[in-house]
């Protein structure tokens, strides 16, 4: 077993997610404009575009070939189905309250950041540019890029070699246990995000990363 990092030993790096934590996803945000039926939205989002589906694009499956596939299983929404790929960033209400702040204040004080993050590769490049803070990020491991998933143990392999950094001096924030889970049982720190920003800050003051 992975040796767990000391409490006595703060880590010095932070790698953050994406989704959940920086900003904020949602398909229903997106289907709801397009169903005007309730009944008929929650039978497609748990049918047809469906979170599973959605993780073959963070997987490396590309929007085109999705589309197709799905669409030949349920003929007749696929004009909705299409709706997913020319829409997608319609899925996406904005930045997660307060967490982009805090990456902007971690790097006025020149902390290393990274991150890692469950995104496909078309999906990723829409939204890029949408962010500016994803410019503090010294590089960011994306798994539609890479053909590797979290919570799977190979991609925080990968990231840690391609960061430079050992897993005891990074800290990961994520908002899903099954993330942390593996992190911290590979050595990494973690702060598992499920309070927020304030919760966030209160963490990396603690850490001495930031100032209170």
């Amino acid at each position: 077993m992975t040796p767990q990092p000391s409490p006595a030993t703060q880590p010095s790096v932070v790698v953050f997610d994406i989704g959940h934590v920086l900003t904020d996803w949602d398909l229903r945000l997106l289907y709801a404009k397009l169903i005007d039926d309730p009944e008929k939205l929650d039978w497609f989002l748990e049918n047809v575009v469906t979170k599973d589906w959605h993780f073959e694009h963070d997987a490396g499956k590309p929007f085109a070939q999705m589309v197709a596939e799905r669409s030949a299983l349920y003929p007749a929404e696929a004009p909705l189905i299409e709706a997913y790929a020319t829409r997608w960033m319609e899925s996406i209400p904005g930045p997660i309250p307060g967490t982009p702040e805090l990456v902007d204040r971690l790097a006025a004080r020149a902390v290393p950041l990274y991150a890692i993050t469950n995104f496909g590769v078309e999906a990723f490049d829409l939204f890029r540019p949408t962010m500016p803070q994803l410019g503090h990020m010294r590089d960011i491991v994306v798994s539609g890029e890479e053909k590797m998933v979290k919570p799977n143990d190979d991609i925080f392999h990968h990231a840690a070699e391609r960061f430079g950094h050992a897993p005891e001096e990074m800290l990961f924030v994520d908002d899903n246990a099954a993330n942390i889970a593996t992190a911290r049982r590979l050595g990494w720190h973690v702060h598992h995000f499920t309070g927020g920003a304030a919760a966030l800050e209160a963490d990396l003051v603690a850490r001495g990363l930031l100032e209170g």
